[in-house]
């Protein structure tokens, strides 16, 4: 399947060949030209790696106009914008990541999320959060500073009481069961999430295993007001803010809200999953 990220790569390469195509050079000349290996030049021109600023640089220095090296850049930067590499945004660590959470937040009144295999973040008790960092590090292979992170993530929490915003999430009844932690610190997620039930800020919806939905929640996303979109990947996480997106992930979350049950309904969902780990 081709992605948006990939699509736009694609484009970015044709624009690389084109310029290489005005030199009258062959991909193998080219390279020799920049010393680089002859496959790097056809993995660019075909959408295939994503170029550094530098690579963009020497790029249009070898064709002939450097003048164009802005061009190039500010193509590469609008991609990177929307895809944000995990391996890029996590080079310093963790931290840095909740405190841009935290701004996002500030400037927002509204926040739908929606999660299918775990509690959302500004949900979470430090020690939840605590073994989902140290899992994601050891996963990525990325710097830790996990109680930086943690502490960070708990900050952005204090939003969850600040009058005039409104937090409305939906949880599919599966990610209560989805443990990635001792089950004490499991039930104290859960004590939690009953705990923030009734809060005027807050609105917590299940949606339960027997829910008949409208579409398959394939995937957790975040929405800011009207203005962005955050999609989490494995490799990636989408910024997206042109008005499709939006509208498209509006209408995903909508219908997913029209399966779940909330107040006394949600909390007997909750209610289950603790039964469960405590008879484990």
């Amino acid at each position: 399947m081709t992605t948006d990220f990939q699509t736009a790569r694609i484009a970015l390469g044709a624009r690389l060949r084109e310029l290489r195509a005005e030199t009258g050079l062959t991909g193998k000349a080219f390279a020799e030209e920049l010393g680089w290996q002859r496959s790097k030049i056809s993995r660019l021109e075909n959408g295939k790696q994503t170029p550094s600023p530098a690579d963009l640089t020497a790029w249009a220095t070898a064709a002939g106009h450097p003048e164009l090296a802005g061009e190039l850049q500010g193509r590469l930067s609008g991609l990177e914008t929307k895809y944000r590499s995990w391996r890029r945004q996590l080079a310093g660590g963790y931290r840095a990541r909740q405190e841009l959470a935290i701004a996002e937040t500030a400037a927002t009144q509204t926040i739908r999320g929606l999660e299918v295999s775990r509690i959302p973040g500004m949900l979470q008790t430090a020690e939840y959060a605590r073994y989902g960092f140290e899992a994601s590090a050891e996963f990525r292979q990325t710097t830790t500073d996990i109680e930086g992170a943690v502490r960070t993530r708990i900050r952005r929490q204090e939003a969850l009481y600040q009058p005039g915003k409104k937090f409305r999430f939906l949880i599919w009844e599966g990610a209560l069961y989805v443990r990635t932690c001792p089950r004490g610190v499991h039930a104290g997620q859960l004590d939690r999430l009953v705990s923030l039930i009734g809060l005027d800020t807050v609105e917590l919806g299940v949606i339960p295993f027997d829910a008949q939905l409208r579409r398959t929640p394939t995937h957790g996303f975040w929405i800011y007001d009207q203005r962005l979109v955050i999609v989490e990947t494995i490799s990636t996480e989408m910024w997206l803010d042109d008005e499709d997106s939006i509208q498209l992930y509006e209408r995903a979350w909508n219908w997913a809200a029209e399966s779940a049950v909330a107040g006394r309904q949600a909390q007997r969902a909750i209610d289950r999953a603790r039964a469960f780990f405590d008879a484990m």
